[in-house]
């Protein structure tokens, strides 16, 4: 019987070549499946970097959104200016924090979502303080146009009521008329010399006037000598007229109701007081004068 039998040696070389053939393949299976997780993971690094640099983005853009509101509460822009801090420390933190901690992204995120509500909600405010402020703002224009309006209106009745005094005041004026200039001696009569006469008789008639006021009015007489001194005999005898105090040569004291009345004042020549040539004669009442006449003494 014939027998068929491999060297030993053969069987080894035949071994050895199939365990290198085997470790071979096996390496170029552990060397693709290294570099597909590599490039795999690359890929997922990679994807990462980008949603990182997204999320970046999207909070410096939340950031610019809440500098742009501007509000007139002090409460509001405090809380503002705690949420701009607030962002901006989570800006420092997502560009420093790995792109792979795919758990603080995700915090990141819900935090992003949050801080838009946030925003949302500064916006509602902002709006809503705006539209009152607006309204305020309206209806302070419209108070201040009514308030013009009444002064303006209260300036013009203020007007009309200071013409209508003036009109009265005018209508309420005393005048006279038929006023008379005469000289008498110490015994009453009539004379025109000069070194006789003892008084100077000034008379005339107030006229009717229903708008003057009515009683007791005081009735001053000055005279003027052609020289322009006055006639009077006391520092004592002023009275107002106008804005200033004068002196008077004479006054009487009478009952005025409204209707004529005729009235006579007189003046007491001291001796040598007398000038010749032309004299005047006015007649005051109610710090007004009244009527005003002139006369000769030859």
């Amino acid at each position: 019987m014939e027998q068929n039998s491999t060297p030993p040696q053969k069987k080894s070389n035949k071994t050895t070549i199939i365990i290198g053939v085997t470790a071979a393949i096996l390496v170029f299976i552990i060397g693709y499946l290294y570099f597909q997780n590599k490039s795999e993971m690359q890929g997922y690094i990679d994807e990462m970097q980008e949603e990182k640099a997204i999320l970046t983005y999207e909070y410096q853009d939340l950031a610019t959104n809440f500098d742009s509101l501007q509000s007139n509460s002090d409460t509001l822009n405090i809380m503002l200016e705690q949420e701009r801090e607030k962002i901006a420390q989570l800006i420092e933190e997502i560009q420093t924090v790995k792109a792979t901690n795919s758990s603080k992204i995700r915090e990141y995120k819900k935090q992003l979502t949050s801080m838009r509500r946030v925003l949302k909600s500064f916006v509602s405010q902002i709006d809503s303080l705006n539209q009152k402020n607006q309204e305020l703002t309206e209806e302070n224009i419209a108070y201040r146009k009514r308030v013009s309006s009444m002064q303006s209106s209260a300036q013009q009745l203020e007007t009309e009521k200071e013409k209508l005094e003036q009109v009265v005041d005018i209508a309420s004026k005393l005048e006279t008329f038929n006023m008379e200039a005469s000289t008498v001696n110490a015994n009453g009569r009539k004379t025109t010399r000069l070194s006789r006469i003892d008084k100077i008789k000034i008379c005339f008639t107030i006229q009717k006037n229903i708008t003057a006021e009515v009683g007791e009015k005081e009735i001053f007489l000055r005279i003027l000598r052609p020289d322009g001194a006055l006639l009077f005999h006391s520092r004592e005898d002023i009275f107002k007229y106008e804005s200033d105090e004068i002196y008077f040569s004479s006054k009487r004291v009478i009952e005025y109701g409204g209707e004529e009345v005729d009235v006579c004042l007189y003046y007491k020549v001291d001796s040598g007081e007398l000038t010749k040539g032309e004299y005047t004669a006015d007649i005051f009442a109610d710090e007004r004068n009244i009527g005003t006449m002139t006369f000769t003494l030859k």
